[in-house]
């Protein structure tokens, strides 16, 4: 025989499966109320390069490589960039620049071999593609990195596994064809200089 416990226990009971089953049914999508997807903005940083030819705006993209932006940033905020010239340009190419060694041309011979005195590892995943207009990472080899980079000025594809990219320019890529159709030596140096005068973080 059940007492009076048993049966307000059952009753309980049965009030929480009602409420349950009204708070699921409850929530049951209806027209015009369906959830909206979330979509979350990839963490960018611009920065404007000032050269002698014009300027180029730079969109820096931290969540695919962001040991390689937060190092590019430290030096174009330190000033490290100042006075750097592209000191290697092929058309059709890229066009390459900074070299500290590069502020001084009775170091030309040695342009190229230059960087901050140090060299971090690479960044290179699924979503690293070196096309027209951005901007990766120059280097000797596997992991090391410094300060030296280049922007594409075509779809270098073969690249994707060997150097990081960062960026793309998002304004002056006019400059970067100017940059790109600029005379250069046997050593593919400009002959006449292209200098970064300075770049701002915006």
């Amino acid at each position: 025989m059940l007492n009076t416990t048993t049966l307000s226990i059952a009753g309980f009971v049965a009030v929480v499966f009602v409420a349950a089953g009204f708070l699921f049914f409850s929530q049951e999508k209806t027209p015009g109320n369906e959830a909206t997807p979330v979509t979350i903005a990839p963490m960018t940083t611009n920065v404007i390069m000032k050269t002698n030819k014009g300027e180029i705006e730079l969109e820096l993209l931290s969540d695919l490589a962001p040991k390689t932006v937060e190092n590019f940033l430290t030096l174009a905020k330190s000033g490290f960039y100042n006075g750097v010239k592209f000191h290697r340009v092929i058309q059709g190419f890229m066009i390459q620049g900074g070299d500290p060694l590069s502020k001084d041309d009775a170091q030309k011979g040695g342009w190229g071999t230059g960087g901050p005195g140090y060299a971090f590892e690479d960044e290179i995943h699924a979503e690293n593609k070196n096309l027209t207009g951005t901007i990766a990472m120059a280097n000797a080899g596997p992991n090391t990195n410094g300060s030296q980079f280049f922007i594409n000025t075509a779809d270098n594809v073969f690249l994707n596994d060997k150097h990081t990219v960062f960026g793309k320019v998002v304004r002056g890529l006019d400059v970067v064809r100017l940059i790109e159709d600029t005379p250069t030596d046997g050593n593919d140096r400009p002959v006449s200089s292209v200098v970064i005068e300075g770049i701002i973080v915006k």
